[in-house]
C-alpha cells in the first residue's frame, strides 16, 4: 500500500498559496470513537522549518527543539533506526533538509525515498521522490515517513491498520496546512486507524496528505506546552527531526550536526535515560 500510494507525481498548480496576514497557528482539540488529540492549523505554510538536534549523538526532543528555537509549536517530523524502542534519535531514516541544505541522506541522490516535503513557496509534497528530484522542485525542508493517504484531491487505499498514536499532515488547495496528533496506547485514548485520520483530513479539504512518525513519538508542543500525551513510558522522546512552526522562518539557520560523522551509533537500553533510571531502581529494591 505505502509504495503504491507514493507513486503518483503531484500537480502543484492545483495548490495556490494565499497571502496570511496576522495569526500563523490555531490548535483545538479533536475527538473519535475510542481516542482523543489536537488539529493545528498553520494559516501560512512558509512558517514550518525542519529542525534537527543540537548535540551530535543523541536526538532531542520537541520541547527542548521549540524552547532553544523561539518557535511557536512543534510536533516529531521523519522515522530512525530505533533500537527496542529505545533508541536515542540520531539515526534518522531517509532523507532530512533545511533551508534548503540536505542534512542527512541515507542513499545517493538519484534514488527515491518516501518524503514529507516543502517547497519554497510553501507547498507540501507528499510522495517517493530523489533527491535530484526534490532539488529540482526547489524543496527547501523534508523529512521521510509514509504512507501518502491522499493525493491530488483523492483518497488513497489504506488497509490493514491497526489503532496507534498518529502525526500526520495535509495542505488544502489555499495553502493552509492541517496538523493532526492523536493520543494512544492508553485508557483515556487508544488510538486512530489511518482510515480515521484520512476522513479527518479529507473533511479538513485536504488535497494532499501524508502520516510522519507515530507511536510513541507523536508529540505536539505550543509554545512552553505539552500539549498531547505521548504514549512513551518514559516521556517525551529523542528524536532526529521535528516540524516546527516560526513567526520569522527566514531568520532560521540549522546546523548540519550530522556533517563529517561516519559512524552513526541508534543507541538501544544501554544509553536510554529513561531505561537505565528504571533498571537501576528495580536493582536497588532487589
Amino acid at each position: 500500500m505505502s509504495e503504491n500510494n507514493a507513486i503518483e507525481k503531484q500537480d502543484l498548480n492545483a495548490i495556490t498559496i494565499q497571502k496570511q496576514d496576522g495569526k500563523i497557528i490555531d490548535v483545538e482539540d479533536i475527538a473519535g470513537r475510542g481516542w482523543v488529540g489536537k488539529k493545528m492549523v498553520v494559516y501560512d505554510p512558509r512558517a514550518i522549518r525542519v529542525v534537527v538536534p543540537s548535540q551530535v549523538g543523541q536526538g532531542e526532543t520537541i520541547s527542548s527543539m521549540v524552547n532553544r528555537t523561539g518557535s511557536l509549536a512543534g510536533i516529531n517530523g521523519g522515522g530512525f533506526d530505533d533500537p527496542q524502542g529505545l533508541g536515542n534519535g540520531f539515526a534518522p531514516i531517509g532523507v532530512i533538509m533545511s533551508g534548503g541544505k540536505i542534512l542527512y541522506t541515507s542513499v545517493d541522490g538519484t534514488v527515491p525515498q518516501q518524503v514529507v516535503a516543502f517547497d519554497n513557496m510553501g507547498k507540501l509534497i507528499i510522495g517517493k521522490y530523489s533527491i535530484d528530484e526534490l532539488l529540482a522542485l526547489h524543496v527547501t525542508d523534508a523529512v521521510s515517513f509514509y504512507p501518502r493517504i491522499i493525493a491530488n484531491g483523492k483518497a488513497l487505499p489504506v488497509v490493514g491498520d491497526g489503532l496507534n498514536p498518529r502525526t500526520a499532515i495535509g495542505q488544502r488547495a489555499d495553502g493552509v496546512v492541517v496538523i493532526i496528533v492523536i493520543d494512544g496506547r492508553q485508557t483515556k485514548s487508544i488510538g486512530a486507524s489511518l482510515k480515521d485520520v484520512q476522513d479527518l483530513l479529507l473533511k479538513e479539504g485536504c488535497v494532499n496528505a501524508g502520516f510522519l512518525d507515530g507511536g510513541a513519538s507523536s508529540e505536539m508542543v505550543v509554545g512552553n506546552d505539552l500539549i498531547t500525551h505521548p504514549s512513551s513510558r518514559y516521556g517525551e522522546r529523542r528524536l532526529p527531526s521535528g516540524l516546527l512552526i516560526f513567526e520569522h522562518p527566514d531568520q532560521v539557520d540549522v546546523a548540519n550536526i550530522w556533517e563529517g560523522v561516519t559512524d552513526i551509533d541508534p543507541g538501544g537500553a544501554y544509553d536510554n535515560p529513561g531505561y537505565l533510571a528504571e533498571h537501576n531502581k528495580k536493582q536497588l529494591n532487589k
